[in-house]
């Protein structure tokens, strides 16, 4: 099985304009998973969907996932609105006043959380939310399970857009999860970067956005001194793969851009190929 993650959308970063850079980067994303080589069999949008939570980039968004051949999921970030939401995407349901549901596939189970705190750029993870994560976790402790949340658990690094480790919220959310040990990953988004961490033995990775990304800059920053460093990067817009097989989540991450090809499988590369299956064989 092959689930898509892309995040970090931010439709409607310029209003009023269809065509805009963060939709041309979105539709090339989604023409390298829908005609690539690996057409995923789903799609999970982790946050950040609209920039400014208006009704005009919902519905532009709902049209524009509306060509995947594949089921597409979506959850909440910091930058959207539930209530437009709603109205473009009904097979959402609200539970509670959020959005959070769960996804049954073959032998895996995730369970979608809303980070979202209006007001609030970081995340946020109220004892409402924490009480119905418990409850689908107890209910099923065997089934292999990921977590799919918008804001990252973790201190990446990047002073001025990680949030704390030690945030209220963030112990919350751990405390919730403490002894449920069918979950083998959290992924995320908010970062605008591939990123993988180690968290209290579990696996984080941040899938990198199909808008802008982050500058890779890892110095302390001081809010009142401005210091002319890069932080928003014209790189190419990203998506990861989680492919599931076996028993086994491998996370890949890539770029929709065109790829030089330095060597195909021909008959040069063809001995090459054969040896190496015969020794996985072996």
């Amino acid at each position: 099985m092959l689930i898509a993650q892309i995040t970090d959308l931010h439709i409607g970063f310029v209003p009023n304009t269809p065509d805009e850079p963060n939709r041309q980067r979105l539709d090339q994303v989604l023409t390298t998973l829908i005609d690539g080589p690996n057409r995923p069999d789903l799609l999970m949008v982790t946050g950040d969907i609209t920039d400014r939570g208006d009704e005009e980039s919902y519905a532009r968004l709902a049209a524009i996932l509306a060509r995947c051949p594949f089921p597409v999921y979506p959850c909440m970030g910091n930058h959207d609105d539930r209530r437009h939401f709603s109205r473009y995407f009904p097979q959402v349901a609200f539970r509670d006043g959020f959005v959070h549901y769960c996804i049954k596939l073959n032998g895996l189970r995730l369970i979608v959380l809303d980070t979202l705190e209006p007001g609030r750029h970081g995340g946020a993870f109220c004892p409402t939310r924490a009480r119905w994560l418990r409850t689908q976790l107890d209910a099923d402790r065997t089934t292999p399970t990921v977590i799919v949340m918008h804001h990252p658990p973790i201190d990446a690094g990047i002073a001025w857009m990680s949030g704390g480790a030690d945030e209220p919220w963030v112990s919350r959310f751990r405390a919730a999860i403490a002894g449920h040990d069918q979950i083998r990953a959290i992924w995320c988004g908010h970062l605008h970067r591939p990123i993988a961490a180690s968290w209290h033995g579990m696996t984080v990775t941040v899938c990198p956005a199909s808008a802008a990304q982050l500058a890779l800059d890892l110095r302390p920053i001081d809010p009142e001194t401005p210091d002319d460093r890069p932080m928003i990067v014209a790189d190419p817009p990203g998506y990861a793969l989680h492919r599931w097989h076996d028993g086994q989540l491998v996370s890949l991450f890539d770029t929709a851009e065109p790829h030089g090809t330095l060597a195909r499988f021909d008959a040069n590369l063809q001995p090459l190929v054969r040896h190496l299956a015969e020794e996985r064989g072996g």
